[in-house]
């Protein structure tokens, strides 16, 4: 096929990093430009990262001696280039909104790792299994914006996509309510464990935003699209306490359930997971899981090390459901934060919204 030309907005950090990883060998996709900020430009993607490189495997060699380009300056250059960018940059939240517009308005779709625009009422943020209806808010954007191909679209937060997916085909039974405390990994900070050597042998109970999030962007899921704008969900509600662990992947939650008369049987819940499937895998996407929720029966797992690389790092594991005391049931889950929960959900939110005709080649 003719591949789809990319561009990396924030390319040096680490989720541009792994931007980098997933595009360098992804069947549609090919990097033709890589951008950071001012102080990078102008260097090799090998000089422009130097020793901050956190990626398990090498850096891609096509990409190491990419020049990287101005991501502010040269936007319009890069809008020339590309079909369309991910956008992964460290900056300021009105300064994030603002460039992504830029994009946008230079007829350049943008897709999103940041949470800058996910409460703008007209971008859509999707998990492509749960609410891929959502995209259809681009027309309403594109009008708002005056762009015939811009738009931006973003991704969830990272912690979500272990507890939501789980939750999501169990709201058919009257789901009520949720508590769920995550226990995130350093590198949803950006960091590893030689440039935070403070974690080692550490917790810390606060993650500055993080409760907000967990506890708001799940109603925008699970909302509806009602004239120019997403209208959130009034429930399930959800209370969460989030904590960072040391562990350099993966995203845990321990989550609670309460449901209201038709409280279903353990065994339903399990069957639910298992055959719950969404968009993603009708189309065959080629970063989607053949199996989104994993159930694993022994009583330690899933574990983190074991399990966070499940189909490609991109598949939920759930375990330890049991009846609780206080809710009706209790469960486990885990996710690979920087795969399934940042740049790979957004690869995959990408290939929806190519496989559904909202970005095209430029002619």
């Amino acid at each position: 096929m003719n591949k789809y030309k990319v561009g990396i907005i924030g390319a040096t950090g680490m989720v541009g990093q792994r931007f980098v990883c997933l595009n360098s060998t992804h069947p549609w996709f090919e990097i033709v430009a890589l951008a950071a900020s001012a102080r990078s430009a102008g260097k090799t993607y090998r000089e422009a990262v130097g020793h901050r490189w956190a990626m398990e495997e090498p850096m891609p060699e096509a990409a190491a001696q990419m020049v990287v380009l101005d991501a502010e300056g040269d936007a319009e250059k890069i809008a020339q280039m590309v079909d369309f960018v991910f956008c992964a940059v460290d900056m300021k939240k009105d300064e994030i909104r603002a460039l992504e517009e830029r994009y946008a308005k230079l007829e350049c779709p943008v897709v999103s790792n940041n949470s800058a625009h996910r409460w703008t009422p007209d971008v859509p943020m999707v998990v492509p299994e749960i609410n891929a209806d959502h995209i259809k808010i681009i027309d309403a954007q594109r009008k708002r914006l005056g762009t015939k191909r811009g738009f931006v679209a973003v991704k969830s937060n990272c912690s979500l996509q272990s507890y939501v997916p789980a939750l999501h085909p169990l709201k058919k039974f009257g789901l009520e309510a949720a508590l769920v405390c995550t226990y995130q990994a350093i590198s949803g900070a950006g960091k590893t464990f030689e440039t935070w050597p403070e974690m080692v042998d550490n917790v810390i109970p606060y993650i500055g935003g993080e409760e907000e999030k967990s506890e708001q962007e799940p109603l925008k899921l699970w909302g509806h699209i009602e004239g120019d704008k997403i209208v959130n969900a009034e429930g399930p509600a959800i209370t969460a306490q989030c904590f960072r662990v040391a562990c350099s992947n993966g995203h845990m939650a321990a989550c609670f359930m309460r449901f209201g008369e038709n409280k279903p049987a353990m065994e339903e819940i399990k069957a639910c997971w298992a055959n719950f499937s969404g968009r993603a895998q009708e189309l065959n996407l080629p970063s989607a899981p053949k199996q989104f929720l994993h159930y694993f029966e022994e009583e330690n797992r899933p574990q983190t090390k074991l399990d966070r690389m499940l189909e490609g790092g991109m598949a939920v594991s759930i375990g330890r459901l049991r009846p609780d005391t206080q809710y009706d049931y209790k469960f486990v889950c885990l996710s690979h934060n920087t795969l399934r929960g940042a740049a790979g959900g957004a690869v995959l939110l990408a290939e929806l919204l190519c496989a559904e005709g909202y970005i095209g080649h430029k002619a």
